[in-house]
């Protein structure tokens, strides 16, 4: 049974899905899009990238680019937990900065892969 949190305004208990965000390069479109299904299918809610700018061959001006960040760092913020989209390892600046700010706020990260070198916070 799920009540209504009076502090948050959203349904709380056993009912309420997990949330969970998804973090990598926007070059690995095509994972995201698996993921975010199989996520979905499993019960999860999916938080992921709008935007695919380097798989749509879509270069953001930099006003645009500072608020998809800050826009991605506020969806950290609604989750549970965060999953780093890192085929072959690979983790690029903007996403070490979205990793060391999910650990800063207490987020669990995990990863699709072992990452070929460790994130820097």
């Amino acid at each position: 049974m799920s009540y209504l949190n009076p502090h948050t305004h959203q349904l709380d208990g056993p009912d309420k899905p997990p949330v969970i965000v998804l973090c990598g390069s926007t070059r690995f479109r095509d994972y995201f899009h698996r993921l975010n299904q199989q996520l979905t299918l499993d019960g999860l809610i999916v938080l992921a990238p709008g935007v695919f700018g380097h798989a749509d061959d879509f270069t953001p001006s930099d006003d645009e680019k500072a608020r998809l960040d800050a826009l991605h760092l506020r969806k950290i913020d609604l989750a549970d937990r965060v999953l780093v989209v890192n085929p072959n390892g690979y983790i690029g600046d903007s996403t070490r900065d979205e990793i060391a700010y999910a650990e800063r706020t207490g987020k669990p990260v995990g990863y699709l892969e072992r990452p070929a070198v460790a994130p820097m916070p």
